[in-house]
């Protein structure tokens, strides 16, 4: 991720490599939690692989599940890769440089194992896009002993076929135990002197929920239909899937990364479940992670504890298919709340089924504040409701929007698919009017308070294993009739609607559903430029379409046509467990707009799922009693009051990589280390209470400083020494405190600061001595500067820079005042003065030393 590519953090590179790099916090891999092993210790190097940008990569539970369960091990170096921006890609390809780990800066090429998490068809270019800024061949069968095996997990490898040329195995199902079960063959052929790769593949292709495509050929029946037979002996016909049975018992990040930057999901998760009964026929996941497997609340409420203590976090959220169906969810969210309430820890819920919401569960979520409602009918019509399963009637919708709204939540996110099967005009109909009457609703309750709706579409994908995985995807002119139709008709205020291009959905339903012959094609693409195809602006539709043309093969064939019940499917290879009589059953059950009951509240569906040996339902199956001191409910912790807050001033350094991190990082990272220290600091008041923390200066990105300074109120008896010493434990390296006094300065003395002293190191240049010398003699030297307003005005250098020291050919030191028309950094003089080239100055190392 970075261009440093040593194995010591020190190296000078690393930091020529970030300078001027957007958002350089995603490359630095310093993180609270992170994990760095002594490389002379390790025997196996793996490397974790997520074909997106970092922000989007740290938001996915699944990467922090096998970071602990891997690096667990003390003979396994688990390290995260991610895929590099376009600026810092261009840096990488202009200097020769390979694309490397986030904790060791360890090149990807140099690691053992490449595990890919494909969680979305439109990160397949990504892959190759790491693959090739890691030296490493695309096709698995070009790989010799010289080159890490790659693989791959992930919903995605349900259907493996349009990405199975690239892997060397597969893995299908849960992966944590699957994992352990590879790097232990790894082991094993390692020590037996390292053999052929196609021995360890033979040992994987043996473990259950591996798919080894090299060990497979592909036919063609008389209808021209491909399917995957085995080729290879001990090969099975069918990859089955790997189910972890008991998540009381499964391993879970206690201590997990807390990302830098924005990740989408900047808050602990919380896997309370796994799996989900309901039997929404196009919901993939809803077939594929069978069955339901709860977590105990005494389990839940352990790992909260200690994620909470470890990371910081101020906002908590349940994670699983079906929150909801928790069986215990109110009784659960009692214990969290009593926990996380006293600690201004908001807990959330993810998007929830209408019928599962209860007054006096929504009233334990607004004890911290009101976080987001979201809520998905998925349809408009019952009827149409009752072909996809979703059985909930208007009513539990219309009961859910008017308690939320009624207990003080302003806006209603509602989510809708178009192009389900057997969708009418007056289904889509009945969504507007659905919508409106739900706005009527919560107009009714005043003018000063007209809530806002937000609606999402997006258009219905016909995924693998899933009842319609036979039905046809509407095209893109229907596609965009619909959805124009929608929110022409709810144009109106206190609406917004917003949809997924149908260009988007297009795509991923064909990389979905399609063949072997998509790898073709996703190559292709990758060669004409397609990247980052998840991403509105970097989407190429015109670009895909040619891949397809070049390579000969037909998206729509793919998606826009009626598949026979009986025919072969590209991804039948591949058993979920589901069988697919019953996935047949239920596409007829839809056909006729019949209903299938919960397995959990009627009798056993039959999904063949279930052996009810290992593999059955688990139900919370704890009932706890919360009791004084059980750490359930903690609602008294000692807070001061008011009277007992003391004001203190705090000094710090932001040095090394930590230079890179914007101020709002900082402030994040010092809000949380008090939390991790469990030093007491006051709060602010109202709607999000946040610590009080008042930072003198906002550090620019990239300006290191040995003499920053923050103000916040802690407990009036807490003592100075030991406080630093507790949050210096918590904070990063480069970050540390080095005092903590009284703050005895009133907030004008504050602000009256002459300026300050900056030390500047150049890597690839040295300082004009001449030129400083004409600056020195010179009476006046101005300078323009254009504001964020677009006025530009002359600025006296002089008058600012009253003093500037060379300490070697290299480095010097320079004293910049303040004044009230400009605020200049070392980087503006260093352009007058000398004209250094705008790379020259982005590489500098310049610190903040006065």
């Amino acid at each position: 991720m970075t261009l440093f590519s040593s194995t010591d953090p020190s190296d000078i590179h690393f930091w020529e490599a970030l300078g001027g790099i957007e958002q350089p916090s995603r490359y630095i891999g310093f993180e609270p939690n992170h994990i760095r092993k002594r490389p002379e210790e390790i025997k196996l190097f793996f490397a974790l692989a997520f074909p997106e940008m970092y922000e989007i990569g740290m938001s996915h539970f699944g990467i922090q599940i096998l970071y602990h369960v891997l690096n667990h091990r003390p003979d396994i170096a688990a390290e995260r890769v991610f895929a590099p921006a376009s600026d810092l890609h261009q840096r990488m390809i202009r200097e020769n440089r390979p694309l490397v780990s986030l904790e060791s800066k360890r090149p990807l090429r140099y690691f053992d194992i490449i595990g890919f998490s494909l969680l979305y068809e439109l990160t397949y270019t990504n892959v190759l896009y790491m693959l090739e800024a890691g030296g490493i061949p695309f096709d698995a069968r070009n790989r010799d002993g010289n080159v890490p095996f790659v693989i791959a997990g992930g919903p995605c490898t349900v259907n493996p076929e349009p990405m199975a040329r690239f892997f060397d195995a597969m893995v299908i199902g849960d992966g944590e135990q699957v994992v352990l079960a590879m790097t232990d063959e790894w082991m094993r052929w390692k020590n037996e002197g390292a053999g052929s790769r196609e021995r360890l593949l033979e040992r994987w292709a043996s473990i259950e929920g591996v798919y080894v495509p090299r060990f497979y050929d592909i036919q063609t029946d008389e209808r021209g239909f491909r399917f995957r037979v085995p080729k290879a002996q001990g090969a099975p016909a069918r990859i089955r899937r790997a189910v972890v049975a008991d998540l009381d018992n499964a391993a879970f990040p206690e201590s997990p990364l807390v990302p830098f930057g924005k990740p989408v999901h900047d808050r602990l998760r919380l896997e309370i479940s796994r799996g989900c009964s309901r039997g929404c026929r196009f919901c993939q996941a809803g077939m594929i992670y069978r069955p339901v497997r709860e977590r105990s609340i005494s389990t839940i409420m352990e790992q909260a504890r200690k994620a909470i203590d470890a990371t910081g976090y101020e906002d908590l959220s349940l994670l699983s298919l079906s929150t909801g169906d928790y069986s215990k969810l109110e009784r659960l969210m009692e214990f969290l709340m009593g926990h996380c309430a006293p600690r201004h820890v908001a807990v959330s819920l993810p998007s929830i089924r209408a019928d599962r919401l209860s007054k006096s569960l929504m009233e334990e979520i607004k004890r911290v504040r009101k976080t987001g409602f979201t809520i998905a009918p998925e349809a408009g019509s019952q009827r149409l409701r009752n072909v996809i399963n979703k059985n909930i009637g208007e009513e539990d919708i219309r009961r859910a929007v008017e308690d939320a709204f009624s207990l003080g939540w302003q806006v209603i996110k509602l989510y809708f698919m178009i192009g389900l099967p057997t969708e009418e005009d007056a289904d889509i109909d009945a969504l507007v009017d659905l919508v409106k009457r739900l706005r009527t609703l919560l107009r009714s309750f005043g003018k000063h308070r007209r809530g806002e709706m937000h609606i999402s579409l997006t258009t219905f994908i016909p995924k693998p294993h899933t009842p319609f995985q036979w039905e046809p995807q509407i095209g893109l002119d229907e596609g965009y009739r619909r959805l124009s139709g929608i929110r022409h008709r709810l144009q109106m205020p206190g609406i917004s609607v917003k949809w997924q291009q149908p260009e988007v959905s297009f795509l991923e339903g064909v990389l979905a559903r399609g063949d072997d012959r998509c790898s073709r094609v996703i190559e292709t693409a990758y060669r004409m430029g397609c990247r980052f195809d998840g991403w509105s602006d970097h989407f190429r539709f015109d670009r895909w379409m040619a891949a397809f043309d070049a390579e000969g093969v037909d998206p729509a064939g793919f998606v826009c046509r009626q598949r026979e019940l009986d025919e072969p499917l590209p991804w039948d290879h591949i058993d979920i467990r589901v069988t697919k009589e019953f996935l047949q059953a239920e596409n007829r059950l839809a056909m006729a707009g019949r209903p299938t009951l919960d397995c959990r509240e009627a009798e056993c569906s039959g999904c063949g799922v279930c052996d009810f040996a290992t593999i059955q339902p688990v139900f919370c199956r704890d009932m706890p009693e919360a009791k004084e001191g059980d750490g359930f409910s903690e609602g008294a912790i000692d807070r001061p009051s008011p009277a007992r807050w003391k004001p203190v001033v705090f000094r710090y350094t932001k040095t090394g990589s930590a230079r890179f991190l914007g101020h709002l990082e900082v402030y994040n990272l010092f809000c949380r280390a008090f939390r991790r220290s469990g030093v007491s600091v006051e709060f602010s008041e109202g709607f999000h209470p946040k610590p009080k923390l008042s930072f003198d200066e906002a550090l620019p990105i990239g300006l290191a400083s040995t003499c920053e300074t923050f103000r916040a109120s802690v407990a009036a008896d807490t003592d100075c020494e030991s406080l630093v010493e507790r949050l210096n434990h918590a904070l990063i390296e480069g970050i540390r405190i080095v005092g903590c006094v009284p703050d005895e300065k009133s907030s004008k003395d504050r602000n009256q600061s002459t300026g300050a002293t900056y030390r500047v190191v150049l890597f690839r240049n040295g300082f004009d001595r001449d030129a400083l010398g004409r600056f020195e003699q010179a009476d006046t030297f101005e300078i323009t500067r254009t504001n964020r307003k677009g006025i530009t005005r002359c600025i006296d250098l002089k008058r600012i820079v009253p003093e500037i020291r060379l300490l070697s050919d290299t480095s010097c030191e320079m004293r910049l005042l303040h004044a009230q028309d400009a605020i200049l950094r070392p980087a503006d003089v260093m352009r007058a003065i000398w004209h250094l080239p705008a790379d020259i100055i982005q590489e500098a190392e310049v610190t903040k030393v006065v």
